[in-house]
C-alpha cells in the first residue's frame, strides 16, 4: 500500500515556513551548501512544526543552527535516541527546541522539527552540508538540489516510525506556500567552459580572464516546482589531484579530526581491450508499478516512464552478446518473470522476450523490490556466466536499507547497476545498491534518455573485470596514511575514483612531497596511475575533506538504523559525533536556553506542505511523439536478429523508405545472402539517420558488423560501397573497417 499522503492544510491555517534560501559554493568537484529555512508564527498560540524534505544521500550534513531574535543557537550532534529524549523533555517543559534527523528508512529523507515557536516569533534554521559532485559521461559535473519527495510505497515489515509516516500535507509543485531562492558560486583553477540548468537562470557572470569563477542565481519567480539541476563543464576535467587539509587537534585530541586528511582524485587510464570471452548472465528488473505511468519530467512531451523503459529493454535485448544468458522481471506489488530461469540468448528467446516487453504496462500496483531480488539471488548461478543485475525503478520505497542489505549480502557473485527514473527517485536506494553491488548508478530526469544511460551501463558490464586493485602511498619517513574510503573492488573506464586517507605522524617541511599510486591488473597486465602532491596541508574552516572522508566511512559502515550491527554502530557513532556528520544513528538537537519562562498556551502542531510530482490524478495523455514503437529507430532495432543480422523483408523496406523490389534489384552481388545486404543497409541507415543517438545503438551495431565480417567478409567492400551509393548517404566506409 502507499502510505497516506496527509491531509491538506486548511486554508485558514497559515503555514509557518515562509521561505527557503540556499547558498551554494562549488569548488572543482565539491559542493558546499547552506540552506536556511525561515519560519514565522502568525497565529496566537505556540506551534510545533514538522518539515520533511529530500536530500541527496551523498550529502554530509555537518551543521545545524537556529537564529532566534538575533541570537544564534548551535545544535549539538548526539545519539539519535538521546536527542529525541532531550527534545521531548524540552517540549513537555514548554521550552523552545529544534531537531534535525535522517529518516530511519532512508538516508535521502530528512525531518526538521521546530518545537514551541512562540506567537509572533521568527526563527531562521540553517543546515550546512558538503557533497562530491558526480561526473557525467560527457564530462559535466552534476549538482542537484532535490525539490520533490514523492509518496513512498510501504512494504510489510517496514519501520512504523519513519519521517514519511508523518501526515505532512502534500501539494502540487505549483502551489507551494513558501518562497525559494538560490545563489551559487562556481570556481575552478582550470576555467569554466559553460554552465547549464534545467531551471531559468539570471544572466551568468563569469569572473577572471580564464573564466575561473562564475556567479549564478535562479531567475526571479522560480517556484521550486522541480529539482534544481546544474551541469558544470570545466575546461579540464580528467586531471588527477590530491588535496591535503589541516586537522583540528585542539578540539579533537583523538579521532579522525585530529590529523590532516587527504583527498585523492584519480581518473584511471584504463586501456581499451576486447571484451572477455565470458559473456555473462544479464537479469533486468523493471519497475511496472502504477507510478511508472507518469512522465519522466514536467517538460512538454516528456516520455512516459513505462514507455522509455520498454524502449530501453528493446535496446538492451538487441545489444546483448551472442551466447549469453538473460531474463527479465517486471515488478510492482507482485512480480512476474519472463522465463522460469535465465535462458540462453537465441533468436527464439529474444523474440519471446520482445513480445512480452511490448505487452508491459504500469499496472502492477506498488513498488516491492525486495521479494523479486531474493528470488533472483536464489536462482543457481550459470557456470562461466557471472551475474549482471540491472534495476530500473522510480525508487519510492520505505524498505531501502533492507534492499541494500540484500544486495550487499550477494556482492561476491554479481554486479548491480541501478537506474532512478524521474524526479523524486530515492538517491539512497539507487546509489546504495550500486555502491554495495559493485556497479554504477544513473538518474534519468529532465531531457535525459534512459536508453543512453542504460546502454552505457551495459558497456561497463561487458568490460573485462579490473582486478587486484590497491592504493599505495610513498611518504617521508615518520608519516603514514590510513585509508578511510571503503576498499575499492571495481573500476570502470571513464570513471573517477576518489580516495580519502588520514595522515598520521610528523609532517615534513613546506617543500615536502608525497606520492600515491593506484595499481590494478587488467587481463593479466599490471597497470598503475601515480600522482605526486605537496604535503603542506591547507586550512579550511569547514573541514570539507574531513567531513567527506567521514561520510565515505559512514556510507560503508552505517547500513541503516535497524540494520547496523551493534559493534559497527559503536564505530559509526564515534566517527559521526567526532566529525559532526549526521548518520542514521545521530541527530542534531538545539534547545533555546535563553527564554526565562516557559512558552505559554496550548501547543498546536503544523506540518509543512511538501511538493510532490506524482498525485492521484489520472496519468498524462501520451503525446504522439513519444508513444512506444512509433520511432523508426526503435522499429529498425526491433527487427534485428539475435546474431546481429537483419532480414531483407517488407518491414525493413518500409523503414528504409524503399520498395522491397528495388532493394532486391540493387543487390550488388549475384546470389549473395540477402541478409548480408540487409544488414549493411541497416548499419548505413543507423549512421546516416540516427548518428545523434549512437550511444544507444553502438553495441548492437558492433554486433552487426561482427556478423558481416563472419558471413560476408569477401564481398563486404562491394556491399558497403553499393549501399552508400544506393541510399545516397555520406557515410564513411571506414565505419565498416574498410
Amino acid at each position: 500500500m502507499v502510505r497516506p499522503s496527509g491531509l491538506l492544510t486548511r486554508q485558514e491555517e497559515p503555514v509557518p515556513l515562509k521561505s527557503i534560501c540556499v547558498t551554494l559554493s562549488i569548488r572543482e568537484f565539491v559542493a558546499g551548501v547552506a540552506a536556511t529555512l525561515n519560519y514565522e508564527n502568525e497565529e496566537k498560540f505556540p506551534l510545533e512544526t514538522f518539515f520533511v524534505f529530500p536530500m541527496d544521500e551523498d550529502s554530509a550534513v555537518y551543521s545545524f543552527e537556529a537564529m532566534v531574535d538575533g541570537k544564534t543557537i548551535k545544535a549539538e550532534l548526539k545519539d539519535k535516541k538521546k536527542a529525541h529524549i532531550i527534545y521531548e523533555s524540552a517540549i513537555s517543559h514548554r521550552h523552545q527546541a529544534f531537531l534535525l534527523e535522517e529518516d530511519k528508512c532512508s538516508r535521502d529523507v530528512f525531518c526538521c522539527n521546530v518545537g514551541n515557536l512562540q506567537p509572533g516569533s521568527k526563527v531562521a534554521l540553517t543546515l550546512k552540508y558538503v557533497q562530491e559532485l558526480p561526473l557525467e559521461a560527457d564530462g559535466a559535473l552534476r549538482y542537484v538540489l532535490p525539490a520533490v519527495l514523492n509518496p513512498r510505497y510501504r512494504c510489510s515489515g517496514s519501520p512504523e516510525d519513519s519521517c514519511l509516516d508523518l501526515k505532512t500535507p502534500i501539494v502540487p509543485l505549483d502551489d507551494l506556500p513558501y518562497a525559494f531562492s538560490m545563489t551559487a558560486t562556481v570556481s575552478s583553477q582550470h576555467g569554466i567552459e559553460t554552465i547549464q540548468s534545467n531551471c531559468p537562470l539570471s544572466p551568468i557572470e563569469y569572473l577572471g580572464d580564464k573564466k575561473t569563477s562564475a556567479q549564478i542565481s535562479l531567475a526571479d519567480g522560480h517556484k521550486f516546482d522541480r529539482d534544481v539541476e546544474l551541469l558544470i563543464y570545466y575546461r579540464e576535467v580528467h586531471t588527477p589531484s590530491v588535496a591535503v587539509e589541516l586537522g583540528n587537534p585542539k578540539n579533537n585530541p583523538d579521532g579522525l579530526m585530529k590529523d590532516p586528511s587527504a583527498m585523492v582524485c584519480f581518473y584511471p587510464n584504463i586501456p581499451e581491450v576486447e571484451p572477455s570471452a565470458i559473456c555473462g548472465e544479464f537479469v533486468f528488473l523493471m519497475d511496472c508499478s502504477g507510478s511508472m505511468q507518469c512522465p519522466i519530467s514536467k517538460q512538454d512531451k516528456s516520455q512516459l516512464r513505462i514507455e522509455a523503459a520498454k524502449e530501453t529493454l528493446i535496446l538492451l535485448l538487441k545489444s546483448l552478446p551472442v551466447n549469453c544468458y538473460f531474463n527479465i522481471y517486471a515488478f510492482g506489488s507482485s512480480f512476474e518473470a519472463f522465463f522460469p530461469n535465465s535462458v540462453k540468448y537465441t533468436q527464439d528467446t529474444m523474440e519471446e522476450a520482445l513480445r512480452r516487453v511490448k505487452l508491459m504496462r504500469a499496472d502492477l500496483g506498488g513498488t516491492e523490490i525486495l521479494t523479486p531480488l531474493q528470488v533472483i539471488y536464489r536462482e543457481p548461478s550459470t557456470p562461466g556466466h557471472p551475474l549482471q543485475l540491472f534495476v530500473f525503478t522510480d525508487g519510492e520505497v520505505t524498505d531501502t536499507f533492507s534492499i541494500i542489505k540484500e544486495v550487499r549480502n550477494h556482492r561476491l557473485r554479481h554486479r548491480c547497476f541501478s537506474f532512478g527514473i524521474g524526479e523524486g527517485a530515492s538517491t539512497s536506494l539507487i546509489k546504495g545498491i550500486a555502491r554495495v553491488g559493485g556497479g554504477t548508478s544513473e538518474f534519468i530526469t529532465g531531457k535525459d534518455r534512459m536508453q543512453a544511460k542504460a546502454l552505457r551501463a551495459l558497456k561497463h558490464a561487458l568490460q573485462p573485470a579490473v582486478e587486484d586493485i590497491s592504493v599505495n602511498w610513498d611518504l617521508p619517513r615518520g608519516l603514514s596514511a590510513k585509508t578511510l574510503s571503503p576498499e575499492q573492488t571495481v573500476l570502470y573506464k571513464g570513471q573517477r575514483l576518489i580516495v580519502y586517507a588520514q595522515l598520521t605522524g610528523t609532517m615534513p617541511p613546506e617543500e615536502g612531497t608525497g606520492e600515491v599510486c593506484l595499481n590494478y591488473t587488467l587481463q593479466g597486465k599490471s597497470c598503475e596511475n601515480k600522482v605526486t602532491f605537496s604535503l603542506q596541508p591547507k586550512l579550511d574552516d569547514n573541514f570539507t575533506i574531513h567531513r567527506l572522508a567521514a561520510k565515505a566511512f559512514l556510507q560503508s559502515m552505517d547500513i541503516g538504523f535497524g540494520e547496523t550491527p551493534a559493534k559497527t554502530k559503536k564505530d559509526v557513532l564515534k566517527v559521526s559525533i567526532d566529525c559532526g556528520v549526521i548518520s542514521s544513528h545521530t541527530a542534531f538537537i538545539a534547545i533555546n536556553k535563553d527564554i526565562n519562562k516557559p512558552v505559554q498556551g496550548p501547543l498546536a502542531c503544523r506540518d509543512i506542505p511538501r511538493p510532490v510530482l506524482l498525485g492521484a490524478a489520472a496519468p498524462m495523455p501520451q503525446c504522439k511523439s513519444v508513444v512506444f514503437g512509433e520511432t523508426y529507430l526503435v522499429q529498425l532495432i526491433s527487427l534485428q536478429n539475435a546474431d546481429g543480422s537483419w532480414d531483407l523483408d517488407e518491414d525493413l523496406a518500409r523503414i528504409l523508405g524503399i520498395s522491397l523490389k528495388d532493394l532486391w534489384s540493387a543487390l550488388p552481388v549475384k546470389d549473395a545472402d540477402s541478409s548480408s545486404w540487409a544488414t549493411v543497409l541497416a548499419v548505413v541507415w543507423l549512421h546516416a539517420k540516427a548518428k545523434h543517438q549512437q550511444c544507444e545503438w553502438e553495441l548492437l551495431e558492433k554486433k552487426a558488423r561482427t556478423w558481416i565480417n563472419s558471413n560476408a567478409a569477401s564481398i563486404k567492400k562491394k556491399l558497403v560501397k553499393a549501399a552508400i551509393a544506393f541510399t545516397k548517404s555520406s557515410v564513411d566506409p571506414a565505419v565498416f573497417g574498410i
